[in-house]
């Protein structure tokens, strides 16, 4: 068994879809880990692993490495969590891969913020009343739970309260008459769809809180939800802990391009306070991962977005959803990989996944610069510029949502300038591979993983890890 201890991070450095669950199955198995900790995000992660035998499943509330037996899943306090949700993903492990002991596995921080069905409901609606100016909400009801705990503080829902029948059934009232007046307001912006009834139902179903607050009690009895004791205890075991961030850092809540952004720290910070909170001795390594090319699923600025690519590079694993609509692929952008990896600050190494999807291009292009077209604007606060160029997008901090709000403006009016590479990247990692050096160079880390296709085999770690 690996004794080591360390602590390995993993953020995506773009958009999201960038395949962070597979390069945390595969490091699991390098490393035995003993944990895989949640640290932002909540149900909407979509981490797809595939195993050497062809089975798939879409990890969402369960660390992705839990199909190694005895490793564990922690759900951070910076986790948003929905027992429904985790209770379907479980039965799932269950019939596909024979994991009987995923709930047994996981331990959940009290802490931990719990979405509920009025607040998922209204998240819906807020999105289906924002008609063509939506955000690209995956519909979980991420921002209205966190919305509701900033305005609300302790009458919301955590994972503490789920063992405690008289608290649950008090918050779950709260909660339904509160969302409900909410969305009063919004009614004469609704249209009148099997969509929107459906969700307006939730409110109007008088039992909706007894079952709800029955199945919440029965998940409680499976999981494991701790205090500060156990969790300190658990950072002080020796081996292999894993930090598998959710989505992108560019759609993080403060650094990502607002309003298309998540209610989420999609950074290593939370990361970073959890360990520093419980004095964690071991090695700490941070992991960036990437699309060998730019995909975005929902709304924003998409500068290397090209319809060819989407047709020709479809996504199994990702499809057009009523929340997000289309799952849009563009070239690898090089410019908005820099913002990010300027945003998580220290980083160790790269994974570069998908390289195995750029065999069926003829070329593989990378932005390396962008050219402005919109209206005469000064460009100096969101850009560097060399000449007619915009070279590099400026990182703001202190944190400033005008400043963000002003580069996303901008970024709808800018055209990506490539350079071409041979598509040719195999298995024969060459270190002289100019297309891999220039993004070793310009995000000054090197690539400790390449990843050629979707299960740990097609893996290879030109760094150790374990």
């Amino acid at each position: 068994m690996h004794q080591q201890k360390q602590a390995i991070f993993i953020a995506d450095l773009g958009f999201g879809d960038a395949g962070k669950g597979t390069i945390t199955d595969f490091l699991s198995r390098q490393c035995a880990a003993h944990t895989i900790v949640r640290y932002n995000g909540g149900p909407q992660a979509a981490h797809n692993v595939v195993t050497s035998d062809g089975k798939h499943h879409t990890f969402a509330q369960f660390g992705s490495g839990i199909l190694c037996p005895g490793t564990k899943t922690l759900l951070s306090r910076f986790m948003l969590i929905n027992p429904l949700n985790m209770l379907k993903e479980e039965r799932h492990l269950r019939s596909v891969f024979g994991v009987t002991d995923a709930l047994q596995r996981t331990q959940i921080e009290r802490r931990a913020l719990v979405i509920t069905p009025f607040q998922r409901a209204a998240n819906r609606l807020r999105e289906v009343a924002r008609a063509a100016g939506r955000h690209g909400s995956c519909g979980e009801g991420i921002g209205e739970c966190m919305a509701d705990f900033l305005k609300y503080g302790d009458t919301v829902l955590f994972a503490g309260d789920l063992q405690d029948r008289e608290t649950l059934v008090q918050k779950l009232h709260f909660l339904r008459a509160a969302k409900h007046d909410e969305i009063n307001e919004l009614c004469q912006q609704l249209p009148d769809t099997e969509l929107v009834r459906k969700e307006l139902a939730v409110f109007a179903n008088k039992d909706t809180i007894e079952d709800c607050t029955d199945v919440y009690r029965y998940f409680s009895q499976y999981v494991d939800i701790i205090d500060e004791a156990t969790l300190h205890s658990l950072f002080a075991q020796s081996g292999t802990m894993l930090f598998e961030g959710a989505q992108g850092v560019l759609l993080d809540e403060n650094y990502g391009f607002a309003p298309y952004t998540t209610w989420s720290t999609t950074t290593f910070a939370n990361a970073d306070t959890l360990v520093r909170e419980h004095d964690y001795a071991g090695d700490v390594i941070k992991l960036g991962v990437m699309r060998a090319y730019a995909t975005r699923h929902g709304a924003g600025p998409f500068p290397t977005e090209d319809a060819a690519l989407t047709h020709t590079l479809p996504d199994q694993h990702n499809i057009w959803n009523d929340w997000q609509h289309l799952f849009r692929v563009g070239h690898f952008d090089l410019m908005a990989t820099r913002y990010a990896r300027e945003v998580v600050g220290k980083l160790d190494y790269l994974a570069i996944t998908h390289l195995d999807r750029l065999e069926t291009l003829p070329a593989w292009q990378i932005c390396t610069a962008y050219r402005y077209q919109g209206a005469a604007a000064d460009l100096s606060a969101s850009f560097e510029q060399a000449s007619d160029r915009l070279t590099k997008m400026n990182v703001q901090r202190p944190i400033d949502l005008a400043h963000q709000e002003q580069l996303t403006q901008n970024l709808w009016s800018c055209i990506p300038e490539y350079h071409t590479f041979s598509p040719k990247v195999g298995r024969r990692l060459a270190q002289d591979n100019a297309s891999f050096s220039l993004l070793e160079e310009q995000l000054s880390a090197p690539i400790a993983i390449y990843s050629y296709g979707p299960t740990a085999s097609d893996k290879i770690a030109v760094t150790p890890f374990a």
